[in-house]
């Protein structure tokens, strides 16, 4: 019998997140005020997040530690399996070797919980009584509702209007967890209001949501503010899954050739990819790292990278990272999670000095991809997943043509039973394919005014 799972045990889970900022040649440019346009410091964050996280988001550590009582929650599903594709490989009929990541056995099915349990225990610790956030597909909503739970934190989750109607049962979800969950754009903040006013059918945006949390977090004192992707501390507690899959591929006698990961804001690539990145930085190695998202929102592939705000209304520092404007807003069509307008930081300046690379690929090549992976391996995966599926299926494609074996890892980051709507409208045929125009990109970019970078 093939070895299909490669394990590890709990007292393997790493103690430490992995910090790429350490090792990166070039590191990222200062966040800037969001009205003087003047660098700044940490002290800019304090409303929103406790200071353990602040020194988190700052830090250039290469090695900071897990706590015990975060690795402790941890082992509730971590470590997570890693698995050898065999049924995908026959079904491509390639030569690659294909190996996936599974972070669909967490509580709430996705990788999102590796940072919102950090998150809601270093708010714990400073006193905080209640967490705001965002969220888009409602992974993330669902991974913060549990973490405050187990801290007996109040959660207010802002979920972007068109996933709040599209995906009911993520809400009851969290619900369950105690948390209180409201369509953005809202009646329940000065933002929310303001956008209704102006346009009461709107589907929503991450950046919107945002925008509501934020608001929340500043107007109360006993508030902060939670995101579950983009920023730099949230990228680092993902690499507790690069942390051990690197683990699992020595105890496999293999190492990946390419290592690929959906793409959203950040944190589910950068969870993956920067302990291997880490080995090309200190090794030498040659381990291709690709992000994968959607041609409905391809800030990699087709947006700038200059200065912007991470909202809507323009209440964040300016970051530098690639972008189709804060003002961009998806079409209202199926693309998982992944519609944020942004990149993060980290992953911004690694593209811009050309360590890592990103792919598109447009609704119905996933869902197509998606398909394929669950009549080969049995799991029916995330939408957002299936970007990362797609591609890794592009790259064994590749072998087969060109008569080689590379070794291709991705994150198969979540599973897909809260998401059989979208799969239910891809078989009814109302899953359209969407690719963003230079036009409409262009549109979007022409709104900004915030600083360029040469």
């Amino acid at each position: 019998m093939k070895n299909r799972k490669i394990l590890l045990s709990e007292s393997e889970i790493p103690d430490k997140w992995y910090n790429i900022v350490a090792d990166m040649p070039n590191k990222p440019l200062p966040p800037l005020h969001p009205v003087t346009k003047e660098p700044i410091g940490p002290e800019a964050l304090a409303d929103l997040f406790p200071e353990e996280l602040i020194k988190q988001e700052v830090t250039t550590e290469k090695w900071v530690d897990i706590p015990d009582e975060v690795r402790n929650i941890y082992s509730i599903w971590r470590p997570t399996p890693m698995y050898r594709a065999y049924g995908l490989e026959k079904a491509l009929d390639t030569p690659a070797k294909i190996y996936y990541k599974y972070e669909g056995v967490s509580p709430s099915g996705s990788h999102k919980p590796n940072t919102a349990v950090p998150q809601a225990y270093y708010n714990k610790q400073a006193g905080v009584k209640r967490i705001t956030t965002e969220t888009g597909a409602g992974q993330w909503g669902s991974a913060l509702s549990f973490a405050c739970k187990h801290f007996d934190i109040d959660c207010e989750v802002y979920m972007v209007r068109l996933s709040y109607d599209h995906k009911p049962y993520r809400k009851v979800m969290m619900n369950t967890w105690g948390a209180k969950v409201f369509p953005s754009p809202s009646e329940a903040t000065e933002v929310g209001k303001k956008i209704l006013e102006k346009d009461p059918n709107t589907s929503g945006s991450l950046g919107i949501a945002i925008s509501e949390a934020i608001e929340r977090a500043v107007t109360d004192p006993e508030t902060k503010y939670a995101l579950g992707s983009v920023l730099n501390h949230v990228k680092l507690h993902q690499t507790i899954i690069g942390l051990e899959a690197v683990k699992q591929m020595e105890k496999a006698g293999d190492m990946p050739d390419i290592v690929i990961a959906p793409f959203g804001g950040g944190s589910n690539f950068a969870g993956l990819a920067f302990p291997f990145l880490r080995l090309n930085l200190e090794e030498g190695k040659n381990i291709r790292c690709i992000a994968s998202e959607p041609t409905s929102c391809p800030k990699l592939t087709k947006g700038v990278f200059r200065y912007d705000f991470g909202d809507n209304v323009g209440m964040t520092p300016l970051l530098p990272m690639y972008t189709l404007g804060h003002n961009f807003v998806p079409a209202p069509i199926h693309a998982g999670g992944l519609r944020y307008h942004g990149a993060g930081v980290i992953v911004s300046q690694l593209l811009r000095d050309q360590l890592i690379e990103a792919s598109a690929h447009d609704n119905i090549e996933v869902f197509e991809a998606g398909v394929t992976f669950a009549q080969a391996e049995g799991i029916i995966p995330a939408p957002e997943a299936t970007h990362g599926i797609a591609t890794a299926i592009k790259e064994a494609q590749k072998c087969k043509e060109e008569g080689v074996s590379k070794t291709i890892l991705f994150n198969l980051c979540g599973h897909g039973n809260f998401d059989m709507k979208a799969y239910e409208d891809y078989f009814a045929g109302k899953i359209v394919k969407h690719e963003l125009s230079d036009e409409d990109i262009q549109k979007s970019l022409a709104e900004l005014d915030t600083p360029l970078i040469s």
